[in-house]
């Protein structure tokens, strides 16, 4: 019997977000991990904002709705805030009644400001690393390190020389840079000044980025540790050597990487570490001999950390951070950190923990 196209519509209903909401969806799992980092970051927030005034968004809110955009790859705040509206779904995991009025997109962006001016990204990570240790998913031996390019949100008419004044006053101007040597010594870009020119291999054109680093755990894949630094040459290295160091413990560690970290200072100062490099060998010239290579452990590293390139195709597909949408390091750091998290929550849900007390 076909059922008929009635369109009128009722006057009252009497409906709640939690009953709409799946009980075996992923987000119920990773709301439970997300509210107990929120809960202990409260007092820092409690620090951020000012006793008086007319209250702003709520950073707990803020944090939620944040996460939903990387979550399911929204690429703009204004697409977030016009999907808190009518998404159910959105309202229920950031904690909105039906009935609640959403946000103006540039009061979410200047909120957005406040928190990342802070340290919360770094204690976002830190607080879901904490709950991984305490489900017993960490290990404090083994890791991997590796790094990644992010694309700038900087257009390559923008790197000028040092000092000089822009082309025109209009908003794309015309720029002839062919024949001309651009180097990062003598040029900078006038949309944002932290990006560096860089080219990924011969053959491969240049362009602004950013390089981003990530600290691995290997027995459950967790990124415990990241960071962005300005794209040159060392800086895979020397991001590194400042991860490790932040390792806490006494026992001796490995470390896995490819072979662009195969350089004998490298090596060397990890070893001062007490750290063993597991780097892939160079075909000519490798700082690893057979006092590292001769152990079956560096063998076992050599095949997990290739499992870091899933974190980084993660956070380049899912997170949008393949190029991204801010600019100046301190706001890509920021939201880089961010994202290692959302992915940890992804990660830790899957691997059936996240609804533990």
């Amino acid at each position: 019997m076909r059922g008929d196209d009635f369109k009128q519509s009722k006057i009252f209903y009497y409906i709640s977000p939690e009953s709409r909401i799946p009980q075996d969806h992923p987000l119920r799992a990773m709301k439970a991990m997300v509210n107990k980092v929120l809960q202990e970051l409260s007092p820092q927030f409690s620090k951020m904002y000012s006793s008086t005034g007319r209250p702003s968004i709520a950073p707990e809110k803020l944090l939620k709705a944040l996460l939903l955009q990387v979550l399911y790859s929204i690429r703009s705040e204004r697409l977030l805030v016009e999907q808190l509206d009518y998404n159910f779904l959105f309202r229920w995991f950031v904690g909105l009644a039906i009935d609640d009025p959403v946000w103006d997109h540039s009061s979410f962006s200047k909120n957005r400001d406040r928190l990342i001016a802070s340290d919360s990204a770094v204690k976002f990570l830190k607080s879901i690393k904490a709950q991984a240790q305490r489900a017993g998913l960490l290990s404090d031996e083994h890791f991997t390190v590796d790094g990644s390019l992010i694309e700038a949100w900087a257009s390559l008419k923008s790197f000028r020389p040092k000092g000089e004044p822009p082309a025109d006053g209009s908003r794309n101007p015309e720029v002839n840079f062919h024949g001309e040597k651009r180097k990062n010594d003598t040029h900078a870009s006038t949309t944002d000044p932290d990006a560096r020119l860089y080219r990924k291999g011969k053959g491969k054109e240049a362009r602004l980025y950013y390089a981003g680093h990530a600290l691995m755990e290997n027995r459950s894949g967790l990124a415990i540790g990241g960071r962005v630094t300005l794209a040159t040459g060392s800086c895979e290295r020397e991001a590194a050597l400042k991860m490790v160091k932040d390792i806490s413990g006494s026992r001796r560690k490995t470390v896995g990487s490819d072979k662009a970290y195969d350089h004998r200072e490298y090596v060397q100062r990890l070893r001062q570490l007490n750290v063993s490099a597991h780097v892939a060998q160079k075909s000519r010239g490798s700082a690893i001999d057979g006092r590292t290579s001769r152990h079956e452990g560096y063998n076992v590293s050599q095949r997990i950390r290739k499992r870091v390139e899933e974190i980084f195709g993660w956070i380049k597909t899912v997170g949008l951070l393949r190029k991204t949408r801010h600019r100046g390091r301190e706001k890509v750091n920021w939201i880089f950190l961010f994202t290692l998290g959302a992915y940890n929550l992804v990660r830790m849900r899957n691997l059936g923990v996240a609804m533990q007390p």
